[in-house]
């Protein structure tokens, strides 16, 4: 049996037994989309930093391009430096509140 869904979707549709109308859409992935069912924890940190404070929003389970995207959003709207690798964001300052209410507008879910 052929394991691809669309392939058995055509088949089925060609051979008349899917019947008119109702139409059956593929599920939709849910990587890289905000707000799924990954959950965001946004830390204060000093320690190793020089006495520097940074915030660290850890959890991201999407790919590097849009976690450099929401990065990018964070950096702009907050109005500081800071990074984005390895499923974490790293903003420069003291920003969890105002991190966390950007966040939760986007749909995400903070722990």
């Amino acid at each position: 049996m052929d394991l691809n869904w669309k392939s058995a979707l055509e088949q089925l549709k060609n051979s008349g037994n899917l019947p008119e109308g109702e139409a059956i859409t593929p599920p939709e992935s849910s990587a890289g989309k905000p707000g799924t069912s990954e959950k965001l924890h946004v830390v204060v940190e000093r320690k190793g930093r020089h006495g520097k404070t940074a915030t660290i929003i850890e959890g991201f389970t999407c790919d590097d391009s849009t976690l450099q995207d929401i990065a990018r959003k964070l950096k702009q709207t907050i109005g500081t430096g800071g990074s984005a690798r390895g499923g974490e964001i790293l903003l420069q300052g003291e920003w969890r509140e105002k991190v966390i209410e950007i966040l939760r507008k986007e749909g995400h879910k903070i722990s």
